[in-house]
């Protein structure tokens, strides 16, 4: 059996991963990376309280086969666009090198639909050049999964969010065909297909778009 790493346990989709890992046949042992104790208790859970700040303190920790990325902010909530990219690009970035060193064989992660190094959008520029650099790394397996809105229950309200939601929802019945990708998807159906992404034999370099998610997740 496997050894499942994640950072960003404690967000919407994170903490519905955290569960299935645990309740996993696939996974022996599931490490998380934490600010500050999560209270959660399990056999095959392994928590590291860290400094996300001091890189070295952590680098000889990030050992196992899976390494699944679930961290993220908003520019709101981190303060400015700064302290945004921290999170969505140095982070997952820093983990990603030592994962490499430590010979994990899969990097999963969450981005963003229409994710792109080009965007004139400071969100997806970041998300989409997060997904550039690992494009670049030697895993033997990235999976880049793309969600349209999430929903979900979060720790933190986010108004926009929710407002989103509610007429996404409302009108749901107009995303056909192409327009399906752009449906909004429950945190939990993201957090299921990223556990069944990752139990396949695929290798190299995957984008899998919200309406994909959708199916797998299923």
């Amino acid at each position: 059996m496997k050894t499942a790493l994640i950072i960003g346990s404690t967000g919407l989709i994170g903490s519905e991963l955290l569960n299935l890992l645990l309740e996993s046949s696939h996974y022996a042992k599931v490490i998380t990376f934490v600010k500050r104790d999560t209270g959660i208790k399990h056999p095959k859970l392994t928590q590291h309280i860290i400094d996300f700040d001091k890189p070295d303190t952590y680098k000889e920790l990030v050992v196992g086969d899976d390494f699944f990325c679930t961290i993220g902010t908003t520019i709101k909530k981190a303060g400015s666009k700064k302290a945004f990219r921290k999170v969505d690009f140095e982070y997952p970035r820093q983990f990603a090198a030592f994962a490499l060193q430590n010979k994990v064989q899969k990097y999963l992660i969450i981005s963003s639909l229409s994710a792109d190094a080009n965007s004139g959008n400071f969100y997806l520029k970041t998300k989409g050049e997060i997904q550039d650099f690992l494009k670049d790394c030697n895993f033997e397996s990235v999976a880049v999964l793309q969600p349209s809105l999430l929903l979900g229950n979060r720790t933190e309200f986010r108004l926009g969010e929710k407002v989103g939601a509610f007429f996404m929802k409302t009108l749901s019945f107009l995303f056909l065909g192409n327009l399906k990708k752009y449906k909004p998807i429950e945190g939990k159906t993201v957090a299921n297909a990223l556990l069944k992404i990752a139990q396949k034999n695929d290798t190299g370099f995957k984008i899998y778009e919200s309406d994909v998610i959708q199916e797998i997740g299923n």
